[in-house]
């Protein structure tokens, strides 16, 4: 699943806010890590849950660069031996919310916070409040080498059928068999575009993907889990539609036949070729 790992760690979130354990997500950050105290100066101080949400926190970060150079960020924290001492010690580049960049760390500090406030592991509070209730009980998630940190940004392993079910919760406004899993207000703020700046057919919600595209002539709008690796999660709520596509194309990002091509060449011309049939019949 790799970076789906991060939309379902939102999704934890939005319960443990229901649940009274975080007052907002304008909270600042350094409210739940007193320990690092000396790093609360500055533009770190401005921090606040809801720029971790969004990626838009202004801390030096680089994963633009391939999972396996050394130079990645998310690689070093990985390395690091204390991911969060490695996260809040990183300079800042810009005050928080002035600029999107993908951030891992983001992730980590939000799981990091839904530990500290709900007095449980990760992967308890998530199989508690979300796999539970979804019928989910095959998953691993992995923490990061010789420590006990669960990999918040890459380390949850689900099966497709159990992904198409966190992805029909997002399609359903949060509800599973009629009851309210993940809150409903969560999940629409969750998918609405949070970025300031112009980013073309992307945008950014709650560790979730918005796409703009086109399919059959016909625009599309998108709402995506993605993964290195070619996974994916597509929720077309206008068409009522959820896509679950893995594969196992690591860090390989010039594919000319991936997941999105599989969508636009082969998923959407059966949608209206069903309805052909149906019209003629």
């Amino acid at each position: 699943m790799r970076s789906i790992s991060k939309s379902v760690v939102s999704a934890c979130f939005g319960i443990l806010v229901q649940q009274g354990k975080v007052k907002s997500t304008t909270q600042k950050v350094f409210d739940f890590f007193p320990e690092y105290k000396k790093q609360d100066t500055g533009f770190k101080s401005l921090l606040t849950i809801e720029h971790l949400l969004t990626m838009t926190s202004g801390l030096k970060w680089n994963e633009e660069v391939p999972y396996d150079n050394p130079d990645n960020s998310e690689i070093q924290m990985i390395r690091s031996g204390n991911p969060i001492e490695f996260i809040l010690s990183q300079p800042m580049e810009l005050a928080p919310g002035m600029q999107w960049k993908y951030n891992g760390g983001t992730t980590q500090l939000l799981a990091a916070i839904i530990e500290r406030t709900s007095g449980q592991k990760l992967t308890e509070f998530a199989a508690e409040n979300l796999f539970k209730p979804l019928g989910i009980s095959q998953y691993e998630w992995f923490t990061y080498p010789g420590t006990t940190a669960y990999a918040a940004a890459s380390g949850l392993r689900l099966r497709s059928r159990d992904l198409l079910k966190f992805g029909l919760v997002y399609l359903n406004n949060g509800e599973w068999n009629g009851k309210q899993v993940v809150p409903r207000k969560w999940v629409e703020v969750s998918v609405q575009p949070h970025l300031k700046q112009d980013r073309g057919d992307m945008n950014y919600g709650y560790q979730f993907w918005l796409f703009n595209d086109t399919a059959q002539g016909s625009p599309v709008n998108i709402i995506a889990c993605v993964g290195n690796g070619d996974q994916r999660i597509f929720i077309d709520k206008a068409r009522q539609l959820v896509i679950v596509i893995t594969a196992g194309n690591y860090n390989k990002w010039n594919i000319k036949n991936g997941s999105a091509e599989l969508s636009r060449r082969y998923i959407y011309p059966a949608l209206t070729m069903d309805k052909t049939i149906k019209h003629i019949n």
